[in-house]
């Protein structure tokens, strides 16, 4: 049986050996054998785990004694139960070995120090065997490539067709956006002192409403935000995420899927007042944090 003595520090031990099951017998003082007893415990643990994978071997021993003594006396407990187990349970190719002698105490009871412990894994766990023991990171959901369209046509309630160029770019920014993260609609004009959208910055609604379409785990929270006026007498923050918001919904996007919410320049990026219409412009914004992707 391939085996591998590695020598590693007791805190990396504790790390990777957590999510793992674990089964010890016990010796007596000064033996490497095990009684009748523990024989049989360890007898009925190969009957009951023969679909199980074995990953690690750990032996111990009590204080007394040199440590030179204890680490052969550990590694002859070790052998004993791997030779009695032989290949009744399957071992990791590169299962780990390790004999702590009277390095390491974890009991003040001398006599729960004298053992063997065997960590492995349930059947039902192999499929992820390398990720519970940390050799390979856990697997990641990485959200889907779409290749979204670079440009939208629509028919208007006058049965006139409008033709929107799309920004591709930002729409792959949201679909790929982690929860918590947030991101300003560019260019989203408002008219004046309402929350009516401007005829040119209706192309940014189609990018948000096509990402919303191709991404049915999406769900954001619309953010409005003002510039120059310290309190936002009108609530025009709420009204213009509000609008965004409507034109999705109108769209068919689920409202479970939305919210939205208007935080007047209370969040302002620049501080009030702004010194150049740059600034006001940055203030004045729709953003979405993305609450589920």
């Amino acid at each position: 049986m391939n085996r591998i003595i590695l020598y590693i520090l007791l805190f990396i031990f504790s790390v990777h050996l957590h999510a793992q099951e674990q089964f010890s017998v016990f010796f007596a003082s000064d033996q490497f054998e095990l009684n009748k007893t523990e024989i049989l415990r360890l007898k009925q643990f190969i009957e009951n785990h023969k679909n199980s994978k074995i990953v690690g071997v750990y032996g111990f021993c009590d204080e007394d004694g040199s440590i030179g003594y204890n680490d052969t006396l550990a590694k002859k407990r070790i052998q004993f139960v791997e030779d009695k187990i032989g290949n009744k349970i399957k071992f990791r190719n590169d299962f780990k070995t390790r004999s702590f002698g009277k390095l390491h105490q974890f009991s003040k009871i001398k006599a729960e120090n004298r053992k063997v412990s065997l960590f492995y894994l349930d059947e039902e766990d192999l499929d992820k065997e390398d990720e519970i023991l940390g050799i390979a990171p856990a697997k990641v959901e990485v959200p889907k490539k779409i290749s979204y369209p670079k440009d939208v046509v629509i028919r208007n309630p006058d049965n006139t067709t409008s033709r929107f160029v799309l920004d591709t770019l930002f729409m792959e920014r949201v679909n790929e956006a982690k929860v918590g993260e947030k991101l300003t609609l560019e260019n989203l004009e408002f008219q004046i002192n309402t929350f009516a959208i401007t005829k040119d910055s209706r192309s940014k609604l189609f990018e948000l409403l096509i990402v919303m379409e191709s991404n049915p785990k999406l769900k954001i929270d619309i953010q409005g935000h003002l510039c120059c006026m310290p309190v936002d007498r009108f609530d025009l923050s709420t009204q213009r995420a509000k609008a965004i918001y409507n034109f999705l919904v109108q769209y068919k996007i689920a409202k479970s899927r939305l919210n939205y919410q208007g935080f007047g320049s209370s969040q302002p990026i620049f501080p009030l007042p702004e010194k150049n219409e740059l600034e006001r412009a940055a203030n004045r914004r729709v953003e979405i944090l993305i609450t589920e992707n």
